[in-house]
């Protein structure tokens, strides 16, 4: 009874030291307060914190996650922002990406957010390599906009619904000046557009999934 009872008590302690709860909730990576564990070269000024939110507006720059949520190097994960456009606004959502202190991010995949700009890559799109022409969702309208990258496979869903499924191919061929859009690992980034697209993020969270 003594073995059977200590080698339980045993089981129990392996079994929690091995949990990892940031692999089994959603965590944070946005306080709501400011921006803190995040990083922005160039037009740093495009990126502050109003009412909750971080709003998006100015020149072309990016804010990188850059906290310490699993280094800042996230591979299969579940994302989730809620998100707001004004009329007219292009934005973005970068992941597996790297710091870059100015310019369009070369590493990993864009997801557009774009509800009635002059582009007509709508919300949800992985832009240029699956795009959505159809607007979900109105402009001066909080939406969810869903991420989750497992092995090759990227989901992108808007309001819960399923608008891109995308399962990159082995040696995918890609245009020049795209060359690093594919899966591998990285971090996330909120892209500035141009001085006259606004948008705010706020609730920006990630579940990181099993390998």
């Amino acid at each position: 009874m003594k073995f059977f009872g200590l080698l339980t008590v045993f089981s129990f302690f392996i079994t929690c030291s091995s949990f990892n709860p940031a692999k089994e909730k959603w965590t944070d990576l946005f306080d709501g307060e400011s921006l803190e564990g995040w990083k922005v070269g160039k037009n740093a000024g495009s990126f502050t914190v109003e009412n909750g939110a971080i709003k998006v507006n100015g020149n072309v720059g990016h804010l990188y996650y850059d906290g310490q949520m699993a280094a800042h190097r996230f591979r299969n994960f579940a994302f989730s922002a809620r998100v707001m456009t004004k009329a007219g606004a292009n934005s973005g959502i970068y992941f597996h990406t790297l710091y870059q202190e100015e310019g369009w991010p070369k590493k990993g995949y864009e997801v557009q957010v774009n509800n009635s700009h002059t582009d007509w890559r709508r919300t949800g799109s992985l832009w240029a390599i699956q795009d959505v022409r159809e607007s979900y969702v109105p402009d001066e309208e909080w939406f969810t906009l869903g991420i989750t990258v497992i092995g090759k496979k990227v989901t992108v869903t808007v309001n819960n619904k399923k608008v891109v499924e995308y399962t990159e191919p082995d040696n995918p061929e890609r245009p020049e000046g795209m060359k690093e859009r594919l899966l591998d690992a990285g971090t996330f980034a909120l892209q500035a557009h141009d001085p006259k697209s606004t948008v705010y993020y706020k609730d920006i969270r990630v579940k990181i999934l099993p390998d």
